[in-house]
């Protein structure tokens, strides 16, 4: 079991800033997160799109402030699980917590801090027939672990960023990649594309547009994935993998059955500190609601420095608190 005085459920921007903030209060943290990466949306959805509204960035790529706001987290040595997601919360007599996963990893804290953005995400699944039938079994819906795709036939379906970056990145590690995407343009970033159509052109991977997917086979694991273009010929590609990239669909899940203050999915919380109804659970970013909210990451990130000063007072009730500029000491002197 790990232990930790914070236990952050969500490796979001809003997560990752709240590590920092606890950090120079000399609180240490665990991060738990669904996705087999931080970064939240920015990193999942779009890694490469343009953010306008971070203090002293007139544009910040997404994933570029992802990996800034780890750099400057580690100086505190956070712990991560990753891809794993949160499925219990429980409360010990000594009013501290134990955070129990769907992977049975857990995590013993004195305070909480939902940092989930929009919630769980969950993938948007394409609509064939026997899919669910295949999962696990040469179907999945994200790349925990490249390896496990060398030397395979992989098909990707998709046309957004991360079908694309995985198309990418496959291609030297895959035996054959093919990138199956319903239309004839692609939503994710211009340089991207054009890689990818570069080596389609090459032979180095098979690109088929404006086509869907239609049925999937095999005999206890995945063999075949049956292609429909826009001529309405269907063809038969021969696959040990089907990785659908549609995106990811935000839900409360588990939280929902937390005993909290619940407001159209959104978690409820008292704007002096954002502390929620039960003592010693914080609920800061997307994921929690206030009169005046308004759903920007800068918001986040105040929200995460008055919830740490106020989970430091409930962890050590008996401490003075000494709090410094940054500016004065800097980093390491906390």
């Amino acid at each position: 079991m790990h232990t930790t005085d914070i236990c952050i459920i969500g490796a979001g921007p809003v997560g990752l800033f709240a590590v920092f903030e606890a950090g120079l209060l000399k609180l240490r943290c665990h991060v738990m997160d669904v996705l087999p990466q931080v970064g939240g949306q920015l990193s999942e959805i779009y890694p490469q799109k343009p953010i306008y509204d971070i203090p002293g960035f007139p544009s910040v790529n997404a994933q570029e402030l992802v990996n800034n706001l780890m750099q400057q987290i580690s100086p505190f040595k956070p712990e991560f699980t990753l891809g794993e997601r949160v499925e219990e919360l429980d409360r010990l007599d000594d009013g501290s917590f134990i955070v129990t996963t769907n992977e049975g990893t857990k995590v013993h804290c004195k305070a909480v801090v939902i940092a989930a953005g929009l919630g769980c995400f969950e993938p948007r699944k394409p609509a064939i027939e026997r899919l669910e039938d295949f999962e696990g079994r040469g179907v999945s819906y994200m790349v925990k672990n490249p390896e496990h795709f060398r030397n395979k036939k992989v098909v990707l379906a998709g046309g957004g960023d991360s079908a694309l970056d995985w198309t990418l990145y496959l291609a030297n590690i895959a035996e054959k990649v093919t990138l199956i995407h319903r239309g004839d343009s692609f939503r994710g970033a211009p340089d991207s594309a054009e890689k990818v159509v570069r080596m389609a052109e090459e032979g180095k991977i098979n690109l088929l547009l404006k086509s869907n997917i239609t049925k999937i086979d095999g005999n206890g694991h995945l063999k075949e994935v049956l292609v429909t273009g826009h001529d309405k010929i269907t063809n038969s590609i021969h696959a040990d993998h089907l990785i659908p990239l549609f995106g990811l669909s935000p839900k409360l899940g588990p939280i929902a059955n937390w005993g909290l203050n619940i407001d159209k999915s959104a978690i409820e919380v008292n704007t002096y500190d954002y502390s929620t109804n039960i003592e010693g659970i914080y609920a800061i970013g997307d994921i929690n609601t206030y009169p005046g909210k308004l759903k920007l990451i800068l918001c986040g990130f105040h929200e995460a420095a008055l919830m740490a000063h106020s989970a430091f007072k409930y962890i050590y009730p008996d401490k003075h608190l000494s709090f410094k500029y940054t500016t004065v000491n800097g980093v390491n002197a906390f």
